[in-house]
This record gives C-alpha cells, structure tokens and sequence, in this order.
C-alpha cells in the first residue's frame, strides 16, 4: 500500500482543481483553498524525495494490471525531484496571483486552471506509460490553453491561436510516432520498450531511427529547440506574470524530461545519426537564444529568449550520454525551473512600478526601490552561473562533461553562453535600475508582499548552490537509471 504514495503528486492537485470548481465566484475562498493544496503538495513531494531515497525506484501498476500489460506509475529520484521543483514552483506563484493576478481572471478558474496544468506536469514526470505521457501531455496543455486565454485581451487571443495550432500538430505526431512504435515494438510499457530495442541487437535501425526523430519532433517543439522554437517567443510574452512564470519554469522542461527519458531508454544506442543530431540541434538553440537575449531591451523577451539557451544547454549534456554530462543536466535542470520562476516574478514586480516591460521607458528604479535591484542582481547572478550560485555547479558539470567527451567546441559555446546571459540582464540592471530617474513608478503596490515568493525562490536557488553536497547524493541516484536503464527496467518489470 506504502507504493501508492507516489500517486500524491497528481491526486493532491487533481482533488484540489475539483474542490475550487464547486465555489468559482468565492475568490478569497478560491486562494485560501489553492495555497493550502499547493503547501500539502510540497510537503508530500519533499517527502516523496527522501522516501524514494530510502526505498529505490518504486512503482504502482493501475488496476492491479502487472507491468507491461497496465498502466505502471514510475517513482523514480529524477521523477520526484522534478515534481518536488514544480510544487515549489506553484506555492510561490499562487502566492504571487493573490497580488498581481486580479479578481476578475479568478473568477474564470484561474486557480483550477493551475492545478490542473500540474496534474499533467507531475503525472508526465511520473508516467511509464509512453501513451499515458501523451494523455498527461494534453492534460497539461488544455489547462495551459485557459491560463493562456483568460482575460481576454487581444495580444493573448492571438498568442492563443497560435500556441493552440502548434500543440495540436504536436500532438498530432506524438500519436504518429507512438503508433509506428507500437507497430514494431508491440508495448507500450517504456522499461518494456527499451529492453525490446535492446532485443532486436541492431535490427530495423533504420524505423526506430525515424521513431525517434518523430519524438525529438514532438518533445523539442514542447521544449523550444530549434527550429521548433519559432512560437515560443509570442505566445510566452502574452500571458500575465504569473502565467508566464509557471510556463517557463515547467512546461518547457517537461518536454526536455521527456526527451530525457526517452533518449536514455529507447535510442541511447543510435549514436551515428540521433543522438548527434540532438547534440547539433541543442547548440544551434543556444546560440538563437544568445543572439535574441542581447538584441532586446524587453525584460520579458530577454528572459523568455534566456529560457532557450538553457534548453540548449541542458540538451547538449544530455546528447553527450555520458554520467558526468547526465548529472550536470539533471543539476542544472532543476536550477533553471527556479531561477527561471523567479526571475519572470521580479520582473512582474518592475513592470507593476514603471507600468513598463521595456527598459528604454524607465530608469532609476534603484532610487526607489534598492532592496528590488539587489535581488534582480543576485538572480542574474545566478542564472549566468556565477560561483558559488547554483548555475554554477551545473554548468561546471556540464562543461566538465564536454571537455572529458572530447566535445571542446560544445563545451566552448556553453561557457560564452554564460557570458551573454550575464551581459543581456545587466543590460536591464545597468539601464532600468541605475542613472537618474525617469519614468512615473507606482509605489502603492504591495510592494513586500509580492517580494515575499521571490525571497523564497532566490533562498532555494542559493541553497541548492551552497549545499550543493548535500544535494549530490540525491542527484547522482536520479542519473543512476539514465545512465544503466536495467536499473529502471527491473524495478517496473520484476522478473
């Protein structure tokens, strides 16, 4: 009975998103409800985290149904980190929309909308199913589909359409390519998958080759890698605040777990074609991403186009299969869902002061408010890596990584990247915060309380750095089934 606590990560939310649909116009109702389910979430979550560290990889088959023939739910420590991050995650932006978001987007589900958004997250990292990913997937982006949309405004109508046409042809081909690997492979169970692949010892490479370009497809348009990034911009600078940090911070990195996954279980052995070709893509994305980060003055399209460099990197490591490079993509994974959470709250922040998202309409934010300028500076820091900040840690992995692989030119990229990113967001500091000021700044804001879930985000993201140790131990055992899959394959079939 004890393996069904692996479950709480989607029922805690799904329970939640019901409750709140039974009292829609009650908004403070509605907020105390979604911050209570959103703290029991990170409590079971974090408790998951060191139960999966005692116990191993443990499993739940749905129904009963021994694994490969039902639906088996897979808690692994990559799995239950990952959920952990995101249930951090949505506290702090739960915490945020009391401030920000406005009674009338609560009125329209704006706190179910949520929950049920995590209810697809968290069962996609915890699937073993590859159908059940795609049913997890569509839970996630219909969700995704109201929070896009609620309010109504024309720049979200139009991001809307297009962010809808984009994830349905997305979808479209992941059924493709489950369907074509079915017809081969006859399961759906992914420990299954992999040791059939296995089995077949090179035979009918040419099919699962084209099966995991169809994935790479599906997972890296979710993800934004190129040239599958093209809508990303758009559509993430048109919802509010605390949207588009929920969508930065998680729903891009669900496409990357799942490329994880996937490439570490299926296609691992097809090194002469896709596994390059992921490699070749993910530095092509870093170097977009550089390029769009330092060509705007926008806080919100420079982050948004920061999110894409670490897709980048966290996907070259990947590519590199070994487990120096796996352990720094899964540390630097983790960084970026916070780091990035953060940063989009801080900028929410700025944009309720001056009214403005753009740094060339205002200047002297440091006059008014030095305590914001600070914390922006320190979450800069972060992202670019600087020591002892958790960036750092992860990146040094990754590098260390590239270097060892003989990968010199990645590993090169990677470091300038970390260059540009810092130049990009103290080009905001230098301008927005700094020089004489310009601009009306609304002061009457709650100031403080809006601060409150960023402190938190930045504290977590500073620990992770300085008790970098002490997390390793936790990392090392989610790389353990990346890097040898029986390790995952024996604990969901036990033979």
């Amino acid at each position: 009975m004890m393996n069904n606590i692996i479950l709480m990560p989607i029922l805690i939310p799904f329970l939640g998103a019901i409750t709140l649909m039974l009292l829609p116009k009650r908004v403070i109702v509605q907020r105390v409800f979604a911050l209570i389910f959103s703290g029991i979430l990170v409590v079971a979550t974090i408790g998951l985290v060191f139960y999966i560290r005692e116990n191993g990889i443990t499993t739940v088959n749905i129904g009963n149904w021994a694994a490969p023939f039902g639906i088996t739910m897979v808690g692994d420590m990559l799995a239950v980190l990952l959920t952990a991050t995101t249930s951090i995650v949505l506290f702090c932006v739960i915490l945020y929309s009391f401030y920000t978001i406005g009674k009338p987007r609560e009125k329209f589900l704006y706190y179910p909308a949520i929950l049920f958004m995590i209810v697809g997250v968290n069962g996609s990292f915890l699937t073993g199913d590859i159908f059940n990913m795609f049913v997890f997937f569509e839970v996630m982006l219909m969700a995704s589909y109201v929070l896009l949309v609620i309010g109504g405004t024309q720049v979200q109508l139009k991001a809307t359409i297009k962010y809808l046409l984009i994830n349905v042809v997305g979808s479209g081909f992941f059924v493709v390519a489950i369907a074509l690997l079915y017809s081969m492979i006859g399961t759906l169970n992914m420990a299954d998958i992999s040791q059939k692949i296995t089995d077949l010892n090179g035979a009918n490479t040419g099919m699962i080759s084209i099966v995991a370009v169809l994935f790479l497809f599906v997972f890296g348009l979710k993800a934004g890698l190129f040239p599958l990034y093209f809508w990303l911009p758009g559509s993430y600078f048109a919802p509010p605040i605390p949207v588009l940090a929920l969508f930065g911070g998680l729903l891009t990195k669900v496409g990357v777990y799942a490329i994880i996954r996937t490439y570490t279980l299926f296609f691992s052995s097809l090194t002469d074609f896709v596994v390059p070709l992921l490699g070749i893509l993910a530095i092509v994305t870093i170097i977009l991403g550089v390029i769009g980060a330092i060509s705007y003055y926008d806080m919100k399209t420079i982050v948004i186009y920061n999110i894409m460099i670490a897709i980048g990197v966290i996907l070259f490591s990947v590519s590199i299969m070994t487990r120096e490079s796996m352990t720094g993509a899964v540390f630097y994974l983790i960084h970026d869902m916070i780091i990035k959470a953060a940063l989009f709250l801080i900028v929410g922040i700025v944009m309720a002061i001056t009214g403005y998202s753009s740094v060339k309409k205002f200047s002297g934010l440091m006059s008014v408010k030095p305590s914001l300028g600070w914390i922006f500076f320190i979450a800069t820091l972060g992202l670019a890596g600087i020591p002892p900040l958790s960036g750092f840690i992860g990146k040094l992995l990754i590098v260390e990584g590239a270097f060892s692989a003989g990968q010199m030119v990645g590993g090169i990229i990677i470091l300038l990247s970390s260059l540009f990113v810092l130049m990009s967001l103290i080009k905001v500091f230098t301008k927005g915060f700094w020089g004489e000021k310009k601009g009306v700044f609304n002061l009457q804001i709650p100031y403080k309380k809006m601060l409150v879930p960023v402190v938190i985000l930045l504290a977590i993201s500073i620990g992770y750095g300085v008790f970098s140790n002490a997390i390793y131990p936790f990392i090392e055992q989610a790389v353990d089934p990346l890097v040898d899959p029986s390790v995952y394959i024996h604990a969901v079939i036990k033979e």
